[in-house]
């Protein structure tokens, strides 16, 4: 059996119809603390593969500082980003947090038994640093 196939998105390209995905592309949420619009534009969401709370409270704290000082929002963010480590930090939960293991070796299953799966989270990666795009990059590695 063919391997699905895996991409990304951010919600607000799903609910503009901006985003293309494969038609049979199961739409996988991957915050920690989805909205109710959020659910209604994902087929499911595993809060686990989301970053964990500390990390997303110092990425915000950060990225105030970042904007007090001047920067606009994506600015902010992006320095905010690498300010925090955020990259090496989300890694080292994806590789040490029990849960995010679990669903992760479960995403990885259901690609090798040829589901096409879509990552979905807020950020539009266009303009802003994200997490969803290294756990692409870990699933596919």
């Amino acid at each position: 059996m063919a391997r699905g196939t895996l991409t990304d998105t951010y919600v607000a390209a799903i609910q503009h119809d901006l985003a293309e995905l494969p038609a049979d592309a199961t739409r996988v949420g991957v915050v920690r603390r989805p909205t109710s619009w959020f659910h209604a534009a994902v087929d499911e969401n595993l809060p686990e593969l989301g970053p964990p709370e500390p990390l997303l409270e110092s990425m915000r704290d950060a990225e105030e500082d970042m904007k007090i000082q001047g920067l606009c929002e994506e600015g902010a963010h992006n320095a905010a980003w690498e300010q925090v480590g955020f990259g090496e930090a989300y890694r080292d939960h994806l590789e040490s947090d029990d849960s995010a293991r679990a669903a992760i070796e479960t995403l990885s299953e259901r690609l090798a038994a040829g589901e096409s799966l879509a990552l979905v989270c807020y950020e539009n990666t266009e303009k802003k640093r994200c997490h969803r795009t290294i756990l692409r990059e870990y699933l596919e590695g």
